[in-house]
């Protein structure tokens, strides 16, 4: 069962890949996150307002963290992520995110000093290489590659990096906090943070804002934004947080990497994305160096496993 909920979940959160890319050619970024978060805040306060209310002191001792780690995973990394998608593929973006456990990897040896060992090394020398392939799309002529760089892809490992810088500091997260309290304090936060950010970028929510409202407002965009709250806002943290309590953390945190997979695979199903040689190296080549980081750390934890027996 917890593996079924684990993948669930990271099928949830690829789709958020594929929903993306198919909301911002209708309504703005910014306004498409406000949105996706004030309607998960009411829906996840209605369900769980009981449970803000037992973990409030908890809430109000980690109030810094978990305003840090909004302002990460609730605001940057899926306004960077969906402005990305104006631009860029949903397979692009996928293959993007494959890469963050490298880079969590290189942020806790150089802002935590953690030790990183021969093979992790290896392994993030891999991805970035893989992620400098996809962005100069293969060209090897730099002046080229830079020249036809696109932005979008810029933006995209911005909402990597930003998830990546998420997962560092949920250390600092009391592991007291019931998981539905801080996924719905998360929410309001955000929702709230939002609101100034839109109010100066694109001022209120008008006709000359978002276009016109009888084009905006249709079924597909009613429907685009009610999986974004129900699937990866909502179920997919839900689905993640059991299968995580059942399974560990060392042992489900493998099932981050289906999460670009899924994301890759929904694109080129219900987009009809274009698969280019270029793509498939950086994926062969961030694929192999996750794999590298990860099998070292699985190695770590069965020899100190043997050690106590």
């Amino acid at each position: 069962m917890p593996y079924i909920l684990l993948i669930a979940a990271t099928i949830f959160w690829g789709g958020n890949y594929v929903a993306g890319k198919l909301l911002v050619h209708s309504i703005n970024p910014i306004f498409l996150t406000e949105l996706r978060w004030s309607l998960t805040a009411i829906l996840l306060f209605f369900l769980y307002h009981k449970r803000i209310k037992s973990n409030f002191l908890l809430i109000k001792e980690n109030i810094k963290i978990i305003t840090i780690l909004s302002v990460l995973g609730q605001v940057l990394f899926p306004v960077t992520l969906y402005i990305g998608l104006q631009y860029t593929s949903s397979l692009n973006a996928a293959i993007y995110m494959a890469a963050t456990p490298a880079i969590i990897i290189l942020i806790n040896a150089s802002v935590f000093k953690e030790k990183i060992n021969t093979e992790k090394i290896i392994g993030i020398i891999l991805s970035t290489i893989g992620v400098l392939f996809i962005i100069t799309k293969g060209e090897f002529n730099l002046i080229k590659a830079f020249h036809n760089m696109n932005h979008g892809d810029l933006w995209a490992i911005g909402s990597a990096l930003s998830w990546a810088c998420y997962c560092v500091l949920l250390r600092f997260k009391s592991k007291k906090l019931d998981a539905q309290a801080f996924v719905t304090t998360s929410a309001v936060i955000s929702a709230v943070i939002i609101l100034p950010i839109l109010y100066l970028t694109h001022g209120f929510p008008s006709y000359e804002n978002f276009g016109d409202l009888s084009k905006t407002l249709n079924f597909n965009l009613i429907a685009g934004v009610t999986y974004l709250v129900i699937f990866p806002s909502w179920l997919a943290f839900v689905f993640w947080n059991k299968g995580t309590n059942e399974l560990g953390s060392s042992r489900s945190g493998i099932f981050t990497h289906l999460i670009p997979f899924f994301g890759g695979v929904l694109a080129i199903i219900f987009l009809n994305t274009e698969i280019h040689n270029y793509q498939l190296i950086s994926a062969v080549l961030i694929s192999i160096g996750v794999f590298i980081c990860s099998k070292e750390k699985k190695l770590k934890i069965k020899k100190t496993h043997l050690s106590k027996i």
